[in-house]
């Protein structure tokens, strides 16, 4: 495992910074001046990478950047400049577990920033909090861990039975009558197909299609010839990022356009649109966020795409990774480094963030509510509720 270039030099220039500066300085100040060292492990390799580079790292490196423009992080009203102590977890649960290991344990870092994915988190999370570190996790799609409870764990996605209660409350309010269901065998893809059949369940819609698939499949082309088959109104693929591109193609090459087709994690990336290109116009998926949200939306969103060379965060778990950044941040200002007042803070107080007022019931985010969104004119727009909506659903898709 090894840091990236740039964060190795940025980590020796402050480390230069602050040593040369210690000669002169009494204990007190030292400690005070000493940088903020923040630890993570992410996907850089791996079938995680897609995921975690579009989602976490790179906002992890724009706060960083920013925070350290100010002066610094504000600990309790002193900036002190912020070190990046990054690696990659090349998409192994176990290379995850051990690094954070040595971040919380040997090498005690000041603060620690997630891992990618559910099942990342869910490895993680029981560890993080036996080490006493605050985990604000924007990639953690599970109610299996939001109620372990974990003291130190803070889930910002809103939950399976949330975001799949919002896609079948839309389909119902939309009058389809018939799905098929194609579901990734992990973690993510078994809550949320139990979340998408629970609420399924209080409706008269018909099911006339479920399949699993595993990790890393290349080729779904013979299910969704099936599906195809079958004709449902409604396509639901409980995906991960390369399996949602994977879908979508092999959706256009045989010709398979229902009036809805909801693809999950990935469709509220700008790969996708510039992959699908104008195909991608009328898909759904999972989305909660655009830069109409909010001022701070807004400039969170140029700010990234300025920083990245025109890449663009994504229309979901990237404006709650920033939400979880913008928590970390206000946390420290007010109660320092902390951890445990740190952790105190964030479960007792109403948040402002880019993505709206964020309040948390144990583990869980409880203020954003489940959303669906859609691709229309080069924008994933948040379609479903309607009273978050920022334009209204279009149906039936177009054709790819």
């Amino acid at each position: 495992m090894s840091t990236p270039k740039s964060v190795t030099r940025r980590n020796t220039v402050q480390a230069i910074g602050a040593g040369a500066a210690a000669l002169a300085m009494p204990a007190v100040t030292r400690a005070q001046a000493a940088p903020v060292r923040v630890g993570y492990a992410i996907a850089r390799t791996g079938p995680w990478a897609g995921g975690a580079q579009v989602s976490q790292e790179p906002n992890f490196v724009l706060w960083a950047e920013q925070q350290n423009a100010a002066g610094g992080l504000d600990v309790k009203g002193v900036r002190r400049k912020i070190e990046l102590v990054g690696y990659d977890d090349r998409s192994e649960i176990e290379t995850c577990i051990r690094t954070y290991e040595k971040l919380m344990g040997s090498d005690k870092v000041d603060l620690i920033l997630p891992p990618w994915g559910s099942n990342a988190n869910f490895a993680l999370a029981p560890l993080a909090n036996r080490f006493g570190y605050p985990m604000l996790a924007p990639t953690a799609l599970s109610r299996k861990l939001v109620d372990m409870r974990l003291p130190y764990f803070f889930s910002l996605l809103q939950q399976p039975d949330r975001m799949m209660g919002a896609l079948v409350d839309m389909l119902v309010a939309n009058g389809v009558k018939t799905i098929a269901i194609l579901y990734m065998d992990d973690l993510f893809g078994l809550e949320n197909f139990a979340a998408l059949n629970g609420a399924l369940k209080k409706t008269s819609i018909q099911v006339v299609e479920r399949k699993g698939y595993p990790l890393g499949v290349k080729d779904l082309s013979p299910v969704l010839r099936g599906i195809k088959d079958l004709n449902p109104d409604a396509f639901i693929g409980i995906t991960y990022p390369p399996d949602t591109i994977l879908a979508s193609k092999q959706a256009k090459e045989i010709g398979f356009n229902p009036k809805i087709f909801y693809a999950s994690v990935g469709t509220a990336f700008q790969l996708y649109r510039n992959v699908i290109g104008a195909g991608a116009e009328g898909v759904t998926g999972m989305g909660s966020w655009n830069s109409k949200t909010s001022p701070g939306a807004k400039a969170y969103f140029d700010a990234h795409t300025k920083k990245f060379g025109g890449k663009e965060p994504d229309r979901w778990a990237s404006g709650h990774c920033w939400a979880g950044l913008e928590i970390l941040t206000q946390a420290v200002a007010k109660v320092g480094l902390d951890r445990k007042a740190i952790r105190d803070y964030v479960a007792r107080t109403e948040h402002k963030t880019i993505i709206g007022p964020i309040r948390f019931e144990g583990s869980e985010n409880i203020s954003t509510p489940g959303t669906v969104a859609q691709w229309q004119k080069g924008e994933f727009e948040v379609v479903w509720p309607r009273n978050v909506a920022t334009a209204q659903l279009v149906m039936p898709k177009p054709a790819w």
